[in-house]
């Protein structure tokens, strides 16, 4: 590949750096593949950018449009996938550990997208929670609403995942409606800048909505606010500088942190070595330690096992490890690559020989050759430590060799496992292999909080399992203590993190106009046609229809029994249903009034309703006994177009007797032409 100076995007432009800068080197050859120069770019403009021309132009937009937004990028990336595959092998990556950087960020961005139409109102508020009734009256209520930061959100990414590592953190940003400046690791910034370069070209977000910067920061942190966000994926030493920066802490910018992680995995005590649990243990340490030269953040580091197994645990992976062929990815056959630089495999080796002080090297040579390597590469091979008293060591609880290599340790019983478990400190992951329900129960009990996720894995879900080291979109990527204390992803809630919760006190009628939704005690319209002869256009929150009332007769309910085959005892006998304190007599079954409710407010000629496709939040309220008379009254709750030609609204049904007691409320979901 030829080699060029990385340039910067900012105020919607590429800025190259003025002077030769310092090179970047393949991690397979060692020769220059890039350089990163000094930028003069104006990095308060920068972030005024965002706030002033980004900001603005994406809160203009609705979540669902955003969303399209996700998916476009995600388009544009995946039709150019093979551009990133051949730089990534620079990085050390094999095809399939590039696979998980460059398509695993695409179907993040996707995922995000999906959920975006599919959970989110194509709106630009976003109600939090229920409706809270403040006033004897209902005339004063409250309710939480979620809207976007108005500052800029600031990621700062590491480099072994340099596509992944910037679409996990910009899909939640850019959904939830804020700008974002992106700064990537200088080792595979190569990588990431060419990614970026692709979403730019794809020319489908606003001005001001994305800004990369390649080097320093300069003096950006010093011009934060209360209002931006910083996003860190590092060590915890540069975590800990950068939320000590006194603007952070004097402004209270939120600060979001995945920094270094012990993660441990812990082989069940039932799980023998002829167990399925046994040799799903062994793949996956073999896997975590090998994927991307071990460089996750998620990878395994400690290895907990029965101290009855732990020899056949040691020798079944020095006997699969031995199988691992280190080298070029371009080479058949090759199934782990190169650490990212040659620094960085000094460091690994560093923090190698403070762990093996804890024990003993059984498997590896940290400082020897490797025969199918070529020499100007950062290979390492993978090395197994084992440790004999984990309980007096203090390196292998403490320090991250951010490569190939983990340690293995016995534990005495549950509690003991727990207890080494908890050593780490806060991980962002641990998994257990076991099929005993009671293990498992025992296990999560004890170390649940000092985990960001847990995987347990048995004989059941191994198959569709995505294994100890693959954070999920839909699933929270973070974890307490050491591991930064943040958050990342995990579906829709990644999105709070760039978004401010706030509670709206007022009336129901100015909190119903604000929020796009109609909240009992607003106001309601019953004058003009049938709700159900407007489209979904003409329906605004609060249009209302109010039924006539129809009689429920005990022949009604006996027929109803015998037609569905429900003869519960409440509906048919008499004395058994007199002895019930909740019902005292016969009463009608709740789904004979939702029928005989649908009977009561659906109009039904064809018009814009297309369907009806659900209920939400039914609840029966009071029985109804023969002889009382029911009615209905339906109000238009909220809208949700879908599509330009459909849109899906939600009614407030509510059944009342006739002394006006409510006797069933529930949210029914209608399909609507536009």
């Amino acid at each position: 590949m030829s080699v060029r100076a990385l340039p910067s995007y900012a105020f919607d432009r590429w800025h190259v750096a003025t002077d030769a800068g310092a090179g970047v080197a393949s991690a397979i050859t060692g020769l220059e593949v890039a350089r990163i120069g000094q930028q003069r770019l104006d990095f308060v403009g920068m972030a005024a950018h965002a706030r002033k021309v980004g900001g603005p132009a994406l809160r203009a937009l609705t979540f669902h449009q955003r969303a399209s937004l996700l998916k476009g990028l995600a388009d544009a990336l995946l039709a150019r996938k093979e551009e990133l595959y051949e730089l990534s092998r620079h990085t050390g990556a094999t095809r399939s550990d590039s696979w998980v950087d460059i398509e695993g960020g695409i179907a993040t961005l996707t995922s995000y997208a999906s959920k975006g139409r599919r959970e989110l109102p194509n709106d630009t508020i976003l109600l939090d929670g229920d409706l809270e009734v403040l006033s004897k009256r209902g005339s004063f209520v409250g309710q939480h609403i979620m809207s976007p930061l108005q500052g800029v959100a600031l990621h700062i990414n590491a480099f072994n995942f340099p596509v992944w590592g910037m679409l996990e953190k910009l899909a939640p940003t850019l959904l939830a409606g804020m700008p974002a400046i992106v700064k990537p690791a200088s080792a595979t910034a190569y990588v990431t800048e060419h990614a970026f370069r692709i979403m730019q070209e794809a020319e489908l977000l606003p001005a001001g909505a994305l800004q990369l910067v390649v080097g320093g920061l300069g003096e950006m942190f010093d011009h934060l606010g209360g209002q931006d966000v910083v996003s860190f994926t590092g060590s915890a030493a540069t975590a800990l500088k950068l939320r000590a920066h006194p603007v952070i802490m004097r402004e209270n910018v939120r600060f979001i942190a995945e920094c270094d992680s012990l993660n441990a995995t812990m082989l069940g005590p039932d799980a023998g070595a002829d167990s399925p649990e046994f040799a799903l243990f062994i793949k996956e340490i073999v896997r975590e330690m090998t994927v991307k030269a071990g460089q996750k953040c998620t990878a395994i580091r400690r290895i907990l096992a029965p101290r009855a197994a732990v020899g056949a645990v040691e020798a079944a992976l020095k006997q699969a490890l031995a199988a691992v062929k280190v080298g070029d990815p371009a080479q058949e056959g090759v199934s782990m690559g190169a650490l990212v630089s040659r620094d960085q495999r000094a460091d690994v080796r560093d923090k190698l020989a403070a762990i093996a002080s804890d024990g003993r090297i059984v498997f590896g040579t940290p400082d020897g050759v490797l025969a199918d390597a070529p020499e100007g590469g950062a290979f390492l091979g993978p090395v197994l430590v084992h440790c004999d008293a984990p309980h007096q060591a203090r390196h292998i609880h403490d320090t991250e060799a951010f490569g190939p290599v983990a340690t293995l340790m016995a534990y005495d019983g549950l509690d003991d496992a727990i207890a080494l478990a908890r050593r780490g400190m806060g991980s962002l992951v641990m998994s257990l292999f076991t099929a005993d329900v009671a293990v498992a129960e025992t296990v999560v009990t004890g170390v649940a909080a000092f985990h960001g996720r847990l995987l347990i894995v048995d004989r059941d879900c191994a198959r569709e399992s995505t294994g100890h080291g693959a954070p999920l979109p839909g699933l929270v990527h973070g974890g307490p203590g050491r591991a930064g204390g943040g958050e990342e992803m995990g579906g829709l809630r990644g999105l709070a993190h760039y978004m401010q919760r706030t509670a709206l006190q007022g009336s129901p009628r100015m909190l119903a106009a604000i929020s796009h939704r109609w909240f009992p005690g607003a106001p309601q319209v019953y004058d003009g046609p049938h709700p159900f002869r407007l489209k979904f256009d003409e329906l605004a929150p609060g249009r209302s229809f109010r039924s006539a009332a129809r009689e429920v007769t005990l022949a009604d309910i006996e027929h109803f029994a015998h037609f569905t085959g429900d003869t519960f005892y409440a509906h048919m006998d008499e004395a058994a249903a007199s002895a019930n304190p909740l019902f005292g007599g016969r009463v009608a079954h709740g789904y004979l009034l939702l029928a005989f409710a649908a009977g009561l407010f659906v109009d039904p000629a064809p018009g814009p309703v297309l369907a009806n496709y659900g209920l939400n939040r039914l609840r029966f309220i009071k029985p109804v006994k023969p002889g009382d008379a029911m009615s209905v009254e339906l109000t238009a709750l909220a809208r949700n177009r879908r599509s330009k030609d459909q849109g899906e609204v939600t009614w407030d049904v509510r059944l009342s007797s006739q002394n006006g007691e409510l006797v069933a409320t529930y949210e029914l979901l209608t399909l609507n032409a536009a």
